[in-house]
């Protein structure tokens, strides 16, 4: 199940809503499972991040309801009816979580990238985080601050949370898991290196696509054996495998939540494998005009032009 959230000018441009991309046959059908139309208005839930909790009875309808067209496209004509779909043409994307909760990072978590560092690999996981407002939607720009000159591309998996989880096992990982989505760490190199730390380097405006959609773990065997790309301008920057991941998935959520605890629609970006920008020879960094695009098997593409901050 490939989950997005979108709009409409039916809805409100500017708000919203999740939706599940319909197939039939593995075919794209054009239409969208609107998730909120299941429901009355008056039984959404208070909190989006709602939509994402395995546990809630707002998705279990919602699965329940795409498993049903799967299996019988006649039952896609009665959901037209009752107004649940729209056409694909009519909606506009957002990130598949447009405000995650927790945006959490994981640093230098792949052999490839650890090596082109010159760094060793760590012994556990290095934790940043970035901050969710810079959470942009596939084909939105990506804005270089006027005030940095080192802006540089990260493709990353991304891992989205679906139930709470608090000092969950390795092993029992995978069941707070929803599915995964592309991730693009943009990160301005300069106040990164210049601050000490992190935070502002990676948390500007427009600083994390995410998307397109939200990849269930059903359609996801094995997160580790993804083959994983950046193009920058058609060019390809960054080609690797999952399999380099230092840390895996259910090592990372049983890291994180034996001190905090992760919430559904929680966002978990894995780290990004070597090519980057500032480690090659000359340094290659971002400019307005440059287009990106992160290629991960199984997940589709997320791509995003570069613009200049505009002047007020």
């Amino acid at each position: 199940m490939n989950i997005i959230s979108f709009a409409t000018a039916e809805t409100e441009w500017s708000v919203p809503r999740p939706g599940i991309i319909l197939t039939h046959a593995g075919r794209d059908t054009r239409y969208r499972l609107d998730c909120q139309r299941l429901f009355d208005p008056s039984d959404h839930p208070l909190n989006p991040l709602s939509w994402f909790d395995l546990d809630g009875r707002w998705l279990q309808k919602v699965r329940a309801v795409f498993d049903s067209i799967e299996r019988d496209e006649s039952v896609l004509e009665q959901a037209q009816a009752k107004g649940w779909v729209m056409p694909a043409r009519d909606a506009y994307w957002f990130a598949p979580v447009p405000r995650p909760g927790k945006l959490i990072c994981i640093g230098l978590n792949y052999r490839d990238h650890a090596k082109e560092a010159n760094l060793p690999v760590p012994e556990n996981p290095v934790l940043f985080s970035k901050f969710s407002s810079a959470v942009i939607a596939p084909g939105e720009p990506v804005v270089i601050p006027a005030v940095s000159r080192k802006v540089d591309y990260e493709a990353e998996l991304a891992v989205v949370i679906g139930r709470r989880a608090k000092k969950v096992s390795a092993d029992r990982a995978y069941d707070y898991v929803l599915g995964y989505t592309a991730f693009n760490d943009v990160t301005a190199r300069d106040f990164q290196f210049a601050d000490g730390q992190w935070q502002r380097g990676k948390s500007c405006d427009t600083f994390a696509p995410m998307g397109q959609a939200i990849v269930t773990t059903d359609a996801i065997p094995d997160p580790h054996k993804l083959a994983i790309k950046l193009t920058l301008n058609g060019e390809i920057m960054q080609d690797s495998n999952t399999d380099q991941l230092i840390f895996s998935v259910p090592r990372l959520i049983e890291f994180i939540s034996q001190s905090i605890t992760l919430e559904p629609g929680d966002v978990i970006a894995t780290g990004t494998p070597s090519g980057v920008g500032f480690a090659r020879k000359p340094p290659v960094f971002l400019k307005p005009g440059d287009e990106m695009e992160v290629l991960i098997e199984g997940l589709g593409s997320l791509g995003n032009p570069v613009i200049a901050e505009q002047e007020n």
